[in-house]
């Protein structure tokens, strides 16, 4: 949009206009000046007679939504590893140092936790500039074993949420926006006095912020004595071009941004440069959507703002603007309109006649992390973090307009604070509650929720199509802020519009022709209906809401509840490597089943069962569809993915009320027991602190959930080995060695585990707070189990050295014995032996569209079991035992060779694929045709045992066709064996279900001795009137026959 390019544009082209500051020199300097008396304020009969009291620090509010990469450290070559996670807590230690004790200086970091769906085209933009990023590295790395350039930067996963965490951890406070980012982030700026804003985006230069800083160019010295960064003059910016205060929200509304994007305006813009201009040859090529270079635009489009005459007739200005239209003009008139309203009231201060500020933010005080770990303390009420009010009743003005009279024009903090509004946004739940721990659930019984379930304010800019009822927007206006327009339908999927429908028809009486992409209706995102989500309790979204604002809930979660919806970041992956799986589509069943605990789904399919039952009717329970937006190789990032919630099969999970608010013993187990259900975790082992410590048990559940993903195996033995001796090892928490530690040569697959593995962490962080948050927030920290760098150097050493766990460990008896123990812990009933067995075919659901019925969906079996498009191959069905993974018709070769009998006698013999390691063995297959054992069983004795067949035609082993053995099973050895009367047993990878992709249970045999749940003696009881099952397992373990032990 011509709105981003203005901020590069002011520090490219206007010289002046951005100048050299210090931030903590420009604190010092407004801390020793003496208080501002204004002559109003001589109303005020008496003053006290002692000294004032020392001003407070100044406070700058940090956008880290636009300074995430400053946030990390800087752009160092060490991001694409996975993380340098503990070299990022030393940066954000040493600012949050620097700034309180050097310079008096007090940061307030703000969180985007929108959604912005009025943003959608530039997210998905940005989205795919991404993905195309992340394909450079992968493909640099891949050739040169060397990091990518700088300029590649791509934020690591989990990156907002780790730097969230620190910040928690270094007492700065922490605010989350909830729906317009911009809007909350300038309302916070301007309604609670702050001194200055750091952040890198043009739309808060263009709102006339007094005190406006790069977070791009912030720079930390070594000795935490200076902190430098850049700060925008825009008066200098706009006397450059031209402008005055009054004209910067017209300019901005010309420009392009998200309610009036670029492609309306490209004609506009082209009709500015005239035919004579050098650029004016690219708008001739056929059809296309050519759209001028930004600084050409910013340049031509302030000239012609400069030369309006009447600035508050915008209906004569809009005209001359559209006058070149050929379609939708009085739709984009009114776009026009509110683009102007939108900046309008975003650039100016808040009159306190309005009375507070529409954007709550509970909680924006002292962190309630701020005590010992452990403990929180009461959270005091909003007006008491704020401090005294300066002036009560009286509006002070801001000092100096931008581009008015003033002296002060150079470079400066706003010292002058401006007036709190005359009632403080006080949240009824603040402070009348204390807690035990942050992870206790809060006390909600006072409070008012300002939302329903999925019904939110309409957004600004473009809005979805009516005939949706999933998207979360209510036609009625319940926000201040919110700039609603309900008649438009400018993004009609029909491509129907309020006033145009830009068939082509231009009124020159020649017949239909081919219309321009200049005039085409633009589309922001396809509008799929789902079916209604169900109601979520008042009290719940009260909670919900409160925890987001304080940034102290994943942001996704609020509006997964209010709008059944979510965005997927972008990691770097190779969509080209079929080794390795999609970080969206690895991690689909854990969201799915926390999908399932948001909507309380086993509670309701367990009460409509009963009532079915009682009725004597079948059972029809409602699906929860979340719609997760993600750009992906297999489709455009507007089309939404329709992933099902599922519920656990085992136990009926507490409703979402119980696991968050419940205070008895018994239900901190359960949102444990919660917990490890969604990372298929559910084990005794996991919880026993001598085989994991605490504050590895995040990492070792994401590990155990990528050694049961069921489309093939993810994790090596020495990779599974390289991730446990990092997080063991001494230098994890030792960052000047791990600066001086070099990586020769970087590995590509590494990289791409790394990241897996922290688009894991992420996931975990999601389900913790969606089960309640078991784990404390000091054991979800990163930089607590993993360093990518020093992932690397393990890796290397286990790969290119062939290094023994002793060498990893660095000759450590005692670090080997924890390796051992946790990597026992993550294997305990996974079976690796075999290949997993086909996932059961996926039946169309009823509400997909047209687009997506059979044949479409689900897919041939004749696709490869690589996983295509969103979800894994649906491969055939199977009835007794499972068929060969191969083409139908095709009967795969046994390693072990067979021989062909006729009439008893041998007559040939093949070899196998490879001979099979170890013990024992499966059996050789034998095809008998004719024979005095006609119509009777043959004991064929083989190199494996026993093995009953039949030779009435040629038929083959029950034997599984098995590939060469994997790397991780070159060790191990099997510590039991199946009785041999049993039926064949269910093959499976890792011990996982296949039935947890798709949402349906498999009928398997009863197992031999199943591993009893991780909290099975403790959660005897899943809830009120429901009733008690057996406890077990979330995934159906393997029998002693399957469980293995290392050497």
């Amino acid at each position: 949009m011509g709105v981003q390019g203005f901020q590069e544009y002011l520090e490219k082209r206007c010289p002046g206009a951005a100048v050299p500051v210090d931030l903590l020199k420009l604190a010092r300097t407004a801390g020793r000046q003496p208080p501002h008396h204004h002559p109003h304020h001589h109303h005020h009969p008496h003053h006290p007679s002692s000294l004032p009291p020392p001003p407070p620090p100044a406070r700058i509010l940090v956008d880290a939504d636009s300074g995430l990469q400053r946030l990390y450290g800087g752009y160092q070559t060490d991001w694409v590893c996975g993380g340098e996670w503990n070299a990022m807590l030393g940066y954000l230690a040493a600012l949050s140092q620097a700034c309180l004790y050097q310079g008096g200086l007090e940061l307030v970091v703000v969180f985007n936790g929108t959604l912005g769906k009025d943003r959608w085209p530039e997210w998905a933009r940005r989205a795919q500039g991404q993905r195309q990023t992340a394909q450079l590295i992968v493909n640099h790395v891949g050739s040169k074993a060397t990091p990518p350039p700088r300029a590649w930067f791509l934020p690591p996963a989990c990156l907002s949420h780790c730097v969230r965490l620190a910040m928690f951890r270094f007492r700065v406070r922490v605010v989350q926006t909830l729906e317009d980012h911009h809007q909350e982030v300038l309302s916070l700026y301007r309604d609670y006095g702050f001194q200055g804003l750091i952040a890198q985006d043009s739309e808060f230069a263009l709102c006339n912020v007094p005190a406006y800083f790069s977070s791009h160019a912030l720079k930390l010295s070594w000795n935490g004595k200076n902190l430098t960064t850049h700060q925008y003059l825009l008066s200098e910016a706009a006397r450059q071009l031209g402008l005055k205060t009054q004209h910067l929200p017209i300019f901005a509304a010309l420009l392009g941004n998200h309610i009036l994007p670029d492609e309306d305006l490209a004609a506009f813009h082209w009709s500015l440069l005239g035919p004579e201009h050098p650029l004016a040859s690219l708008k001739v090529r056929a059809h296309q959507l050519v759209l001028p270079p930004c600084e050409v635009v910013i340049k031509a489009v302030s000239e012609y703002v400069a030369s309006i005459k009447d600035l508050g007739n915008l209906d004569s200005v809009a005209k001359d603007v559209f006058k070149q239209s050929q379609s939708r003009t009085e739709d984009k008139i009114e776009r026009f309109k509110k683009a102007v309203e939108y900046f309008s009231a975003a650039s100016k201060p808040r009159p306190l006649s309005m009375g507070p500020s529409p954007y709550l933010f509970p909680g924006f005080g002292p962190s309630p992390f701020a005590g010992p770990p452990g403990h929180v303390g009461a959270v005091q009420p909003l007006k008491a973090q704020f401090g005294p009010p300066q002036v009560s009743g009286v509006k002070v003005p801001y000092p100096g307009g931008l581009y008015g009279p003033g002296p002060a024009t150079g470079p400066a903090l706003l010292c002058q604070n401006p007036t709190q509004p005359l009632q403080d946004c006080n949240d009824s739940l603040v402070g009348k509650m204390g807690f035990a721990d942050w992870s206790a659930p809060y006390d909600s019984s006072q409070g008012g929720s300002r939302q329903p379930n999925h019904h939110t304010a309409a957004p600004t800019g473009p809005s979805p199509s009516s005939s949706s009822s999933s998207d979360g927007e209510e036609q009625n206006d319940t926000s201040a802020n919110h700039l609603a327009d309900k008649s438009t339908r400018w993004e009609d999927p029909s491509g129907r519009s309020g006033s145009g429908s830009g068939d082509g028809h231009h009124g020159n009486g020649s017949g239909p022709s081919i219309p321009s992409l200049l005039s085409m209706p633009t589309r922001s995102h396809m509008d799929i209906t789902t079916p209604p989500l169900p109601q979520v309790s008042a009290e719940v979204l009260r909670v919900a809401e409160h925890r987001h604002r304080r940034g102290l809930m994943y942001p996704q979660i609020y509006h997964i509840l209010t709008k059944g919806e979510m965005k997927m970041p972008v990691c770097i992956e190779d969509e080209c490597n079929p080794d390795l799986p999609p970080a969206s589509l690895l991690f689909r069943s854990a969201r799915q089943y926390a999908y399932g605990v948001l909507f309380s789904l086993a509670e309701t399919q367990r009460r409509l069962e009963r009532l079915a039952m009682r009725k004597r009717s079948p059972v029809d329970v409602p699906p929860v569809i979340v719609k997760e937006w993600c750009a992906s190789k297999a489709k455009s990032a507007l089309t939404p993915e329709l992933v099902p919630a599922l519920c656990f099969r085992e136990w009926t999970c507490p409703n979402l009320r119980r696991l968050w608010l419940g205070r008895a013993s018994e239900d901190r187990s359960r949102r444990t027991r919660a917990f490890l259900a969604c990372m298929r975790s559910d084990c005794p082992a996991l919880l026993n602190p001598t085989c994991v410590p605490s504050h590895l048990l995040l990492m070792c559940c994401v590990l155990r959930y990528m050694m049961q993903w069921p489309g093939g195996r993810i994790l090596q033995r020495h990779e599974l080995d390289a991730f446990l001796a990092q997080a063991v090892s001494n230098q994890l928490y030792e960052p000047d060695q791990l600066q001086e530690l070099k990586v020769e040569k970087v590995d590509n697959r590494g990289v791409q585990l790394a990241s897996l593995f922290m688009s894991g962490v992420d996931t975990a962080l999601f389900v913790n707070d969606v089960c309640g948050q078991p784990l404390p927030w000091d054991h979800c920290c990163p930089w607590g189990f993993f360093d990518g760098k020093l992932f690397q150097s393990k890796l290397a050493k286990a790969t290119r050295d062939r290094a023994s766990l002793l060498d990893m460990c660095e000759g450590q008896e005692e670090l080997v014995s924890r390796v051992e123990k946790m990597r026992q812990a993550i294997l305990e009933g996974i079976n690796l032996s075999r290949p997993p067995p086909p996932p059961p075919p996926l039946p169309p659901p009823a509400f997909l569209p047209p687009a997506m019925v059979p044949p479409f969906y689900p897919m041939h079996p004749l696709y490869p079991p690589r996983p295509l498009g969103s979800m894994p191959p649906p491969p055939p069905h199977h009835h007794h035992q499972h068929r060969p993974r191969a083409f139908p018709g095709i009967q795969s070769i046994p390693p072990q060779g067979g021989k062909l009998e006729i009439a008893g006698m041998v007559v040939g013999q093949w070899a196998g694929n490879k001979p099979i390691r170890g013990k024992g063995g499966f059996n050789m297959q034998v095809v008998s045709v004719g024979g005095k054992g006609r119509g009777k069983d043959l004991t064929v004795k083989g190199r494996g045992g026993k093995k009953v067949i039949t030779n009435r035609t040629q038929t083959l082993s029950s034997s599984p066709p098995s590939s060469s053995p994997p790397k991780l099973m070159e060790d191990t050895k099997s510590v039991g064996r199946p009785a041999e009367g049993t039926g064949p047993a269910s093959q499976q990878l890792n011990g996982s279900s296949s039935g947890s992709a798709t949402g349906q249970a498999l009928d398997l045999p009863p197992l031999a001795q199943p591993i009893q749940c991780a909290l099975a003696s403790r959660d005897n009881q899943s809830g009120d009137g429901v009733e008690v099952e057996a406890p077990c397992c979330l995934d159906d373990c393997p029998s002693d026959g399957a469980l293995q032990k290392e050497e």
